[in-house]
């Protein structure tokens, strides 16, 4: 929580929810409209506010209340405060739950994932997560390198799997999400196709990557990408990423459902 608490306060002019991330969730969670979900770890509630757009019925649980003021008011969407691994709701009160690029600041990831299940009746649970370690080394890593140096920090994907299965006892499947180059949701990868973003200091304090990082060294990466954008030196040095509409950099849906859903 403290983190965001510091980093978060402009989060939602930077975080806007993208449409296809909205339309993979509602689509994973495969319920109808009127379904009451959970977004745990739910931030400034982008995408809870997104759902209940959509005609679900949205608990949006978050610790920190930077970011819960900052959240859109909706007729339906409901605020709790409160930790994945003490989720303030009930046994089988919603029909599902989701967590979008929260999972890694969780404190107990086996019990926040016993607590999802405790609060789901039969519906999917479905995380958007990432493992580095799958992903495209593109030139972010020329220019920030903690951004791989820091892999070690976070679980891989199949640990990732397999604390949800031991924890649930459900079926987990993994969906690549590939980064398209005009994301609205600017997490840490999502301008890899538009360097100039990086060098936004509003854009920087809405990614945890660089808030956590060591802030000499992000200076320093700042300053060299803003002399190659400005001498042309990274369009001449990256020109082989022109072409490409979208890419892999480790992102991943995963889905745990009860066995008789699949």
């Amino acid at each position: 929580m403290a983190i965001y608490n510091s980093i978060g306060q402009q989060y939602a002019k930077t975080r806007v929810p993208d449409r296809r991330i909205v339309n993979q969730l509602i689509d994973l969670l495969d319920l109808p409209q009127g379904s009451a979900i959970s977004d745990i770890g739910a931030g400034t509630g982008n995408y809870s506010y997104a759902l209940a757009n959509q005609g679900f019925w949205v608990k949006a649980i978050e610790p920190s209340v930077v970011m819960q003021q900052q959240a859109i008011a909706h007729p339906q969407l409901q605020w709790f405060t409160g930790y994945a691994e003490n989720l303030p709701l009930g046994d089988r009160s919603v029909d599902a739950a989701i967590s979008t690029l929260a999972i890694h600041h969780f404190s107990d990831l086996p019990k926040a994932f016993q607590e999802m299940h405790r609060v789901v009746k039969d519906g999917a649970i479905v995380l958007l997560t990432f493992d580095i370690r799958l992903a495209q080394k593109i030139w972010l890593y020329d220019y920030f390198p903690v951004f791989w140096e820091d892999s070690a920090r976070f679980l891989t994907l199949n640990q990732q799997i397999d604390l949800i299965h031991q924890n649930t006892k459900r079926k987990v499947e993994a969906i690549p999400f590939l980064v398209p180059d005009d994301l609205s949701d600017l997490f840490a990868a999502a301008a890899w196709k538009r360097p100039e973003l990086y060098l936004d200091p509003q854009v920087r304090s809405g990614i945890s990557a660089f808030a956590l990082a060591n802030q000499n060294s992000i200076e320093q990466g700042v300053k060299l990408l803003e002399k190659d954008l400005s001498s042309g030196a990274w369009t001449k040095k990256y020109s082989d990423i022109q072409n490409l509409t979208e890419i892999d950099f480790g992102y991943r849906f995963i889905r745990a459902t009860l066995d008789k859903q699949l």
